[in-house]
């Protein structure tokens, strides 16, 4: 089957896009819009001058290689110009051809893992660096898919690294912390599997994904800091066996967690180099990790446990079990709901970090709110978390 029948035969009518009025909207002649593997170009003016061929000479006008793209769809519009002339606006739908639209070629998005080398730096100091990052959900199609959320992970741990060196000129960092905050898949349980269609990746795929951009992330750290840790929680997208919707083994079963645990097996084959990481999961059936960084006790979620808004009201619940260690912690880090948002409640404070996908299409749909992808970082120091930023 030619690339050209199977975007004829994939095409349908897509409605015309709205935008706000400018005023001089009505006045122009010419117009490109491109979303993911669909353009329109819509154009007004005599009808000698609107066809086919103006339309694709203004694609390429705009960068668009012509070669790239074919007309799927048609609609316009005529009318009797002043001049007595005919006047038409023809509105033309191009497809993306010849790309693999189902896999992504996972061996060329890795090939950039190991290209990044980090500037030398002092790796002594009583203060602590953060780094809060999840919600990749690596084989989703939303946005701009695998190829932008792996990307995404490798430029932000990229220029985190180089952060640290910036921050070290205002205090002495020793300790570097890479907190992976769940949902670094997107699997294939979610929504009762509903969600199957929209991930493009195999199952191995996503966990191989997940696991080099670990590994990458421990390369990149390990020379950065006397002391660095890496912590992983499980997210709902994580979850290794749902059966009729439901976890049916243990909460720490979870591809996002073992992707952590097969990094952490394999540095310790070299403990000249990584033999000062260390890295953290989850106790046998729980959800939560606790770690200490520069004096700060830093408890990790994911952050399903709990209703949006609710995280102090869930912290405190949970600091009421005299067998938690949540009572003592002085930061809480989260993922899961896509955005940032900082909250402190007295000393403690609440960090939730965006998520690295480019968007849920569903809740694009729902709310009209796109996605807003990044990860942060910041600076801690006995139970003060002031610093921070955001890395878009």
């Amino acid at each position: 089957m030619s690339d050209d029948l199977l975007a004829e035969l994939l095409a349908k009518p897509v409605g015309p896009s709205i935008e706000p009025p400018t005023g001089r909207e009505k006045d122009f002649t010419r117009r490109v819009e491109q979303h993911g593997d669909t353009a329109t170009v819509t154009m007004r003016g005599d009808k000698e001058q609107v066809t086919e061929d103006a339309a694709t000479a203004y694609l390429r006008d705009q960068g668009l290689d012509p070669h790239d793209w074919a007309v799927t769809g048609l609609r316009s519009t005529q009318w009797t110009m002043p001049n007595g002339g005919d006047g038409v606006s023809t509105r033309y739908t191009f497809t993306r051809t010849g790309r693999e639209q189902d896999r992504p070629p996972v061996d060329e998005l890795l090939d950039r893992v190991q290209a990044y080398q980090p500037s030398p730096a002092r790796p002594d100091g009583d203060h602590g660096y953060l780094v809060l990052l999840g919600d990749m959900q690596f084989g989703k199609i939303d946005g701009d898919g695998a190829a932008g959320a792996l990307h995404r992970t490798i430029d932000g741990l990229n220029r985190a690294a180089d952060l640290l060196i910036e921050y070290r000129k205002r205090c002495d960092i020793g300790h570097a912390h890479v907190a992976w905050l769940g949902d670094h898949i997107e699997g294939f349980v979610s929504q009762g599997g509903a969600n199957v269609w929209r991930t493009g990746l195999t199952l191995t795929d996503q966990i191989r994904l997940t696991r080099r951009v670990m590994l990458h992330a421990a390369e990149l750290f390990a020379p950065l800091a006397k002391r660095v840790s890496m912590a992983a929680v499980p997210g709902n997208h994580g979850e290794a066996v749902r059966i009729a919707g439901r976890g049916l083994t243990r909460y720490d079963d979870s591809h996002d967690t073992e992707s952590l645990i097969a990094v952490a097996d394999a540095v310790r084959l070299n403990p000249d180099a990584f033999g000062h990481l260390e890295f953290y999961v989850p106790a046998t059936d729980e959800l939560t990790v606790m770690t200490e960084v520069a004096g700060t006790i830093v408890a990790h979620a994911h952050g399903h446990q709990w209703r949006p808004g609710k995280h102090f009201d869930w912290w405190r619940g949970q600091a009421f079990n005299p067998a938690s260690p949540m009572h003592h912690a002085h930061l809480l880090v989260a993922g899961h709901l896509h955005h940032e948002h900082i909250d402190t409640d007295g000393p403690r404070t609440f960090i939730q970090a965006p998520a690295l996908e480019a968007e849920s299409t569903w809740w694009r749909h729902k709310n009209g709110t796109p996605g807003h992808p990044g990860l942060i970082v910041a600076v801690t120091h006995d139970g003060h978390t002031n610093t921070k930023e955001v890395i878009r």
